[in-house]
């Protein structure tokens, strides 16, 4: 009977801790990133160190010695994915973690919500947990920003024009034309053209959209915006079309902080057939750019870290880290929804959605595993088990005392 109390009261005990592993995950309801533990038993039975044949021959002599919880068990599958509207929200959709570091070591996590910190470290809100990633050489750092809060200026090298200048036209005009020099200040630009010689074929307005001159010459003269001439050239075209040999020419000016900058203008796009005195001749295109601030910090479709400037530029920074393991459950939960390694159990980091590994999301956040009904099923399965455990105590402390009884009166 004293058996019998001992085990009822593992039964007891076990089942406590049962009830305090569902109180934990329902507890976590509403926990970001969270994975429920699974509440399970063991047996205890064993021969009691006895030796020898029993009855039925086994040569053991066994008994159940009552029940313990069973080894910790973590449900890691996947929550929902919740939207959001922060670029820096992640979730993983499929197996892999997170990767982050702070001054302890690394840990994982399936979720979290990041930003650029003061160090201009991209690190989980509030804390000291840096985001890892893989940068261009395949190796794993932090995702800093430091040297990447600013876009460099780019020069303007070339001017492309396009349409038509009307061969029977007095003038012709482009305006509005931004340029660059390699610090980034810009000056605005007017090309205006004029024929330098007439067609030596003309035709009246009113044949003119399908009529080419057969040969002529035209005089760009560059402006800036206070009207000062910056560079002049000639453009030539043969029927109607513009020639190879003298289809563009280069300015060069020097702007105010000294550097010299040489531009080329050209029209090789630009045709020269008759439309009376309406030229459609306008720009096409035109490189270089001013010098840009940092805007804003997302992660794309495929895991990539992307910078946006003000000048319009973007800029991948590298691929955030993913830590797919070979054995989940070797990982140890340190709370804040962060796992770490200790047993250095096998895994590979890869970038979003490589060799099987699941895709980071962005704008999502990963909600709590937890199974509401599945706890209160186990809640009331724990419930009645430590009721159970603790009638069959009461009972044998009945007998027990009945015992004593019985020994009091003889």
């Amino acid at each position: 009977m004293l058996g019998a109390i001992y085990i009822a009261l593992s039964g007891m005990d076990a089942y406590s801790d049962g009830l305090q592993t569902i109180s934990n995950n329902v507890s976590n309801l509403d926990t970001l990133g969270f994975k429920g533990a699974v509440v399970s038993f063991d047996d205890i039975y064993n021969d009691g160190g006895q030796q020898g044949l029993t009855e039925d021959g086994s040569g053991i002599l066994s008994s159940g010695d009552g029940v313990k919880p069973g080894p910790a068990y973590t449900d890691f599958s996947q929550g929902t994915l919740q939207q959001t509207t922060s670029p820096l929200d992640l979730a993983i959709q499929g197996t892999g973690y997170l990767v982050v570091q702070n001054k302890i070591g690394t840990f994982y996590t399936r979720t979290g919500s990041f930003a650029v910190d003061s160090d201009n470290n991209i690190s989980l809100q509030g804390t000291s947990n840096h985001l890892m990633m893989v940068n261009s050489s395949g190796n794993l750092v932090v995702a800093n920003i430091g040297q990447f809060t600013t876009n460099p200026a780019v020069a303007t090298k070339t001017v492309t024009f396009e349409n038509n200048i009307s061969s029977t036209a007095t003038t012709a005009s482009v305006s509005n034309i931004t340029v660059y020099d390699s610090q980034g200040d810009q000056e605005v630009w007017t090309v205006t053209l004029t024929p330098a010689t007439p067609s030596s074929s003309s035709s009246s307005s009113s044949s003119a959209s399908v009529t080419p001159s057969t040969s002529s010459q035209w005089t760009a003269t560059v402006t800036d915006a206070n009207g000062n001439t910056v560079g002049t050239g000639t453009i030539n075209f043969n029927a109607g079309v513009a020639d190879p040999s003298a289809d563009q020419f280069t300015v060069t000016t020097t702007p105010t902080n000294g550097v010299p900058v040489s531009i080329a203008l050209d029209f090789s796009n630009v045709t020269n057939f008759s439309a009376g005195t309406s030229s459609t001749i306008s720009e096409k295109s035109a490189d270089g750019r001013a010098q840009g601030s940092l805007t804003g910090v997302s992660v794309d479709s495929t895991g990539e870290i992307q910078l946006a400037y003000s000048n319009s530029q973007t800029q991948a920074l590298g691929s955030v880290a993913l830590a797919d393991f070979r054995d989940q459950q070797s990982l140890e939960n340190v709370g804040s929804g962060l796992y770490a390694n200790p047993t250095n159990s096998e895994f590979k980091v890869v970038s979003s959605g490589q060799d099987g590994a699941g895709t980071i999301e962005s704008d999502q956040l990963e909600a709590s595993n937890v199974d509401l009904t599945q706890q209160f099923g186990q809640l009331i399965l724990v419930q009645r088990g430590y009721q159970a455990s603790s009638e069959v105590l009461s009972v044998s402390n009945d007998m027990l005392q009945q015992l004593f009884g019985v020994r009091g009166q003889t």
